[in-house]
């Protein structure tokens, strides 16, 4: 589902029918910020039947209007159209064999991305790496380790994607679809989009 964003906007802005007032994140109390009884998505009647998913919705929430807090006029309206954007590719799951650990993917991925574009988290140092010994190609991870669940954004030549931390062994871990960071004795093996990288920081 997740791709590789672009290096000025993390999100694509798509265009949905779904209508996002800022009041609309209010709807219940107890349930996810729609109004289940209204459902006609696979994905939203999933998530109206998931303690978990319904948390991250209303974590969702809280991001967003904080978000839309720092934002106003035409930066507020494509606020809200990337939102809108980001719902339709959430309820895009359905499509895929693990519905659920796409939802949570999902939720996650744009909570950093709304975080990180509204200036609601202190931007890290990034760490330069050079992979693979060809220093023509700039490869940067910036950790958010302050984040919960923790995220690193990686910056590989003209492209970026936002990894989420998951347990390992030993070392850190990072995943996102078609892409995975691991960094241990700080040397970095990683998969991007099927291209295999050993990666040393830069001197």
């Amino acid at each position: 589902m997740f791709h590789r964003f672009g290096f000025v906007s993390f999100t694509t802005v798509v265009f949905a029918t779904y209508m996002l007032p800022l009041c609309a994140w209010a709807v219940t109390t107890n349930g996810p910020t729609f109004d289940c009884t209204k459902v006609t998505q696979e994905i939203e009647t999933l998530i109206c039947k998931d303690a978990e998913l319904i948390a991250l919705d209303r974590q969702m929430a809280d991001i967003f209007q904080r978000a839309a807090a720092k934002n106003s006029g035409d930066d507020l309206k494509m606020l809200k159209a990337s939102q809108r954007g980001w719902i339709k590719g959430r309820n895009d799951c359905w499509k895929l064999n693990d519905k659920r650990q796409c939802v949570i993917e999902s939720y996650n991925v744009r909570m950093v991305e709304l975080q990180i574009q509204n200036g609601l988290v202190e931007a890290p140092t990034a760490i330069g790496f050079v992979c693979n010994n060809d220093t023509s190609k700039p490869f940067f991870a910036t950790f958010y380790n302050q984040l919960k669940p923790q995220a690193v954004v990686i910056t590989y030549d003209n492209d970026q994607t936002i990894a989420i931390a998951v347990p390992a062994a030993s070392g850190s871990k990072y995943t996102a679809s078609n892409m995975q960071f691991w960094e241990h004795h700080g040397e970095a093996s990683v998969d991007w989009y099927g291209a295999s990288l050993k990666c040393i920081p830069r001197k």
